[in-house]
């Protein structure tokens, strides 16, 4: 009945073959109309897991009671300079507050008020007696710079610096850094070069580390979901302003964008980059091993149009089924590219080998249908059902992935049985001169008869020694690792994993009140993976009375030197260089009477002052700009900080409270692990220790952890479906268990070995390479099945057949589509293509040379089909000779 079918299915399109191919052209044109306007994908990673997962429904809990960051750009100012990198910020932040049609909120991270008041409460004891006690001795000089900045100030407090040298209190040699960070400043701007002169390092005695030299907005933008790239007019914005404020000229400030919209914008930028290129390349390689396999230019142009209408359908069918595509199943395209023209070329190159026997065309292609429609129809079959057991799964990027794959091969089937005939009875190709099978291997075909048990036995001995390798088979669970690490967002992302105050990879836990939280606190530093807790108490300083009354004493000395600010008359010029050519003298007499570095030092800064004061007025306003900006943020920062009042839970501003106190009042306790935040196993086991304790935390290691789990479980659930599913259809039609095996058994054997394969090369699985598994499955099983009903029909030398011809062709043409994916700059893309193609070289290897083998000789041989005469072609149907 199905040989049948198709045959009447093939005749019927070759007769109305015109009707066929218009409602074809009109089909085809619709779906492309549709695609195009309602073509969509997202690049949210987090989207490739069903949402209705018990953790996924805990981590959305989580985000709505501290929302905001799911759907952020983050800012980061990095400057040379804590002053520079504070001054761009505040900047930035401010001119984009402006901007509310682009941007719902712009906050900044690490200059919240609370902290700029209150900032000096945080230090220990002893730190801030030290703070105040050097801040109250530099007394004078405060007062100098604030009320006179310029030059002359600067020289002035200066000055004041060295009257304990000069009174023989202070040894030279105890202020050789602040003489020799001024020089250093001074020389850099002589010399051309950019230079920031930076009173915080002066003040704390150390060089600034990263995190000082950076600062943080959170901007939520509006985002334009019908773009591509919903958050780009948010970032080009960002950038714009950047450029308007002349950050990077005034300031050496260097922005970069990350967090979920710019890296998910970011995405797909990469993925699109190049496409274009390898797209064409791919086609044009296509079209070349189309030549090679079918060498006739009306037939590649049959199945080439074939391909695009069966394309065009799937793509606006799936996206009527799964809505917007995702990471995964964008690559339906290439697998339909990669499997689809199976099915034309496997009925093209039977066509061409019943062309060669019988001239009449339309006779061939009738032939052709019965000869192919069965196994055309069961690899069709298994194929689908391949790629539709993963639609059951929570791996929603393979389910969609599934859904779109399987219905698009159900097309390319049907659409090879009725518009590739019907375009080659329209195009009328020439008849085939000579077999178009490969007499070449005709050795190979005597080899696996004569040592048929050496090739099965020696295949399947190096896939059971292999087994070991699986041990060590390893599943990159991290998301972050399929991204690039060119890109921008991605690239400082990675950059801000490292500093652990900014606990990307910190672990929240949900608790109902502040004594709740600080029990859970307690279990959590117990937990040996855990290196710091953090709650809402975090933010309330310890020793408050003590710290406020030193803080009230240093305010109450410093009060008038700090409001003289800009009190004084701006100098002139003139005034400027006398300022400066006397403190240079003064300089030198102290370093005549006194030796050591501290001499050196100031000999050194005397010098520069002498040739900055010879210099062009060009010069003295760049040094002064290098010492008066980052001066004042400077000041404006010690004045907050004297302001410093008592905190409290109860006091704290809604602000700050929002990011530890959700609205209905319950608290989060946060957990940072201890050890290398980018290793992966790192945080596998510290995701595992706290969920030991805390099932219902919640983080990026616990993500791991359980989409880790989701992944295998899905796989392992698709596999028994696609495996069970695929054996009842084989034995439908095989009808023999035996049949059934020697099908699935040399399927199994490619699939070890493409995994041991993965092991001993070193590529991990992953969530986007993974999809070469169904691949598997169904480029495996549509060769087997070829090979498996030529076997029964009674055929020989299967190498030297048509089929052979077809499977090669085929594999290469699929192995082009897939090395346009390996091509791609994006990291996880790529991979696809990796895996994908190895599989593809396991597969054909085990469909062209270890089935065979392992079937044997048939179990009746095929008679030879009668070769009718050339009188008896040409009396049949002249007209298609």
């Amino acid at each position: 009945m199905l040989v049948t079918a198709v045959t009447r299915l093939v005749e019927f399109c070759s007769r109305y073959a015109w009707a066929v191919i218009v409602l074809a052209a009109v089909i085809a044109g619709g779906s492309g109309v549709y695609a195009t306007q309602h073509f969509a994908i997202t690049t949210d990673i987090n989207n490739l897991l069903a949402p209705n997962l018990e953790w996924r429904k805990r981590e959305r809990a989580y985000d709505a009671a501290f929302p905001g960051s799911v759907n952020s750009i983050l800012i980061v100012v990095d400057a040379p300079t804590p002053e520079l990198a504070t001054e761009a910020s505040s900047l930035l932040a401010g001119r984009l507050e402006k901007q509310p049609a682009l941007f719902k909120s712009v906050k900044p991270l690490d200059r919240d008020p609370f902290f700029t008041k209150n900032g000096l409460l945080f230090q220990s004891e002893a730190e801030l007696a030290d703070t105040t006690r050097g801040l109250a001795s530099a007394g004078p000089i405060i007062g100098a710079l604030a009320s006179d900045p310029s030059l002359r100030g600067l020289t002035r407090g200066l000055s004041f610096g060295l009257l304990g040298v000069q009174s023989g209190g202070q040894k030279l040699d105890e202020v050789v850094r602040p003489l020799s960070m001024s020089a250093d400043t001074i020389d850099k701007v002589l010399a051309g070069e950019p230079a920031s002169f930076s009173w915080h390092q002066l003040l704390s005695g150390k060089a600034p580390q990263p995190k000082d030299l950076r600062r943080m907005i959170e901007v939520l933008p509006v985002l334009d979901y019908a773009a591509l790239e919903p958050g780009e007019a948010a970032s080009e914005a960002i950038r714009k302003t950047a450029a308007d404020l002349r950050l990077a000229e005034d300031f050496r400030a260097r922005v970069r964008l990350t967090g979920p919209v710019a890296m998910a914008d970011e995405e797909f930028g990469t993925i699109k980059e190049g496409a274009l290129v390898n797209s064409v390349a791919t086609i044009l390689v296509v079209l070349v091993i189309l030549w090679l396999a079918l060498r006739s230019g009306r037939i590649i142009v049959a199945v080439f149009l074939n391909l695009f209408v069966g394309l065009v359908v799937t793509a606006a069918l799936g996206l009527i089924v799964v809505g917007a595509l995702n990471l995964i199943s964008i690559a339906f395209a290439v697998l339909f590219v990669g499997l689809g023209v199976d099915f034309g070329i496997q009925f093209a190159v039977r066509y061409r080998s019943e062309r060669h026997e019988n001239a009449d065309l339309r006779g061939a292609l009738s032939s052709t249908a019965r000869k192919i429609g069965a196994p055309l129809t069961l690899a069709a079959a298994a194929v689908a059902a391949g790629f539709l057991s993963f639609v059951p799964t929570d791996y929603r990027g393979v389910s969609e992935l599934g859904q779109v794959a399987g219905l698009g091969m159900l097309i390319a089937y049907f659409t090879s049985l009725t518009v590739l005939p019907a375009l080659l009875t329209i195009f009328k190709p020439p008849g085939e001169p000579e077999e178009v099978g490969y007499r070449i291997f005709a050795p190979v075909d005597r080899f696996l008869e004569r040592h048929r048990i050496a090739v099965v036995g020696g295949t399947a001995l190096v896939a059971i020694a292999g087994l070991p390798l699986l041990a060590h088979l390893h599943f990159d669970f991290n998301p972050v690792n399929l991204r690039s690490t060119k890109v921008e967002s991605v690239a400082t992302f990675l950059d801000l994993r490292n500093d652990p105050t900014v606990a990307v990879n910190a672990i929240n836990v949900l608790v109902p009140n502040l004594k709740d939280a600080e029990a859970t606190a307690e279990r959590l530093k117990k937990i040996p993976e855990v290196d710091q807790v953090m709650t809402v108490a975090s933010l309330i300083p310890a020793d408050q009375d003590s710290k406020l009354a030193m803080i009230r004493g240093l305010a109450r000395q410093l009060q008038q030197p700090l409001s003289a600010e800009d009190g004084a008359h701006a100098p002139s010029d003139a005034q400027n260089v006398a300022a400066l050519q006397g403190t240079a003298d003064m300089l030198t007499r102290l370093a005549a009477s006194a030796s050591g570095s501290g001499a050196n030092a100031a000999n050194r800064l005397a010098a520069s002052l002498t040739k900055l004061a010879q210099a062009d007025k060009a010069k003295r306003d760049a040094v002064e700009t290098a010492f008066i900006l980052p001066l004042r943020v400077a000041l404006g920062e010690l004045r907050d900080y004297l302001q410093a009042a008592p905190v409290s839970v109860s006091n704290l501003p809604e602000s700050v409270l929002r990011q530890w106190v959700s609205a209905d009042g319950r608290m989060r306790v946060q957990a940072i692990p201890k050890g290398d935040p980018n290793d992966n196993d790192t945080m596998q086991h510290f995701g595992r220790a706290v969920q030991a304790q805390f099932p219902e935390a919640v983080g990026t290691p616990i993500s791991l952890l359980e989409s880790g789990r989701t992944i295998v479980n899905a796989f392992i659930m698709a596999g028994g479906f696609a495996l069970v599913s695929i054996a009842i259809l084989l034995w439908i039609v095989l009808k023999r268990f035996g049949d059934v095996l020697l099908t699935l058994i040399p399927l199994l054997v490619a699939g070890v070995i493409t995994l041991e394969a993965c092991v001993l090369i070193g590529m991990p699985l992953n969530y986007a390479n993974i999809i070469a598994l169904p691949l598997l499955l169904g480029v495996g099983v549509a060769f087997k099945i070829y090979y498996i009903m030529a076997w029964r029909a009674g055929q020989t030398d299967l190498l030297q057949s048509s089929l052979t011809r077809a499977v090669i062709w085929s594999a290469l043409t699929t192995a082009t589509a897939f090395g346009s994916l390996w091509l791609s700059s994006h990291p996880g893309t790529s991979s696809m293509g990796k895996l994908l193609a190895l599989s593809l070289v396991t597969t054909m290897f085990a469909a062209v040379l270890f089935q065979p083998a392992l079937m044997g000789k048939p179990r009746t041989v095929a008679a030879p089909e009668p070769v009718k005469e050339p009188e008896q072609v040409k009396a049949s149907e002249p007209a298609q000779v």
